[in-house]
């Protein structure tokens, strides 16, 4: 379906935004801000049939510490396969992430220090009855930092509405959690 154009000072209808929207615009779903000092956040109500494909930006905010944090769906504590890759900024090699086989969550989710808290990450299908996929990178702006990728997938079929981001160590404080829902297979 192609989008529909717009011109200057054209009146919009629900009609014509809807069929935008349906055809894959990036729309908020859910943001929710990160308390003070929380060593794990739940979102609720982040996943529903209306979209197949999520993404999860966590911006702003600090740690209480330089650490990552993991991602889980749901209450699953197994079945997460994933695999990735880091280069430092002071460094001149790549990398393995530790991979994840069978795993309790999506390791090195989000990337977090005294100065900030990151994540750019995008989930396909987390609410249908199909395994969902993951694939992400995490920036750690500082000169000491790091970039990273990482992609897997949670082994089961279950359908999810919710997500757990927890610290490995520490705290963090302050930021937003944004959900965005894109597309609808």
């Amino acid at each position: 379906m192609a989008l529909t154009t717009y011109t200057a000072g054209e009146v919009l209808t629900a009609a014509s935004l809807n069929n935008n929207f349906a055809s894959g615009g990036l729309m908020l779903v859910k943001s929710q801000v990160i308390g003070s000092a929380v060593s794990s956040v739940n979102v609720t109500g982040a996943f529903s049939a209306t979209y197949d494909m999520y993404k999860i930006v966590v911006a702003g905010g600090v740690g209480s510490t330089n650490q990552d944090a993991v991602l889980k769906l749901g209450s699953t504590t197994t079945g997460y396969y994933y695999s990735g890759y880091y280069a430092t900024f002071a460094g001149t090699a790549i990398s393995q992430i530790p991979l994840g086989a069978n795993a309790a969550n999506f390791g090195a989710f989000m990337t977090y220090n005294t100065n900030t808290l990151y994540a750019n990450v995008e989930l396909v299908n987390p609410f249908s009855s199909s395994p969902t996929t993951i694939n992400g990178s995490i920036i750690d702006p500082t000169t000491t930092g790091r970039t990273s990728h990482f992609a897997g997938y949670l082994a089961n079929t279950t359908s999810y509405t919710d997500f757990t981001i927890t610290p490995n160590g520490g705290t963090i404080t302050g930021g937003t959690i944004y959900v965005y829902g894109y597309a609808k297979a």
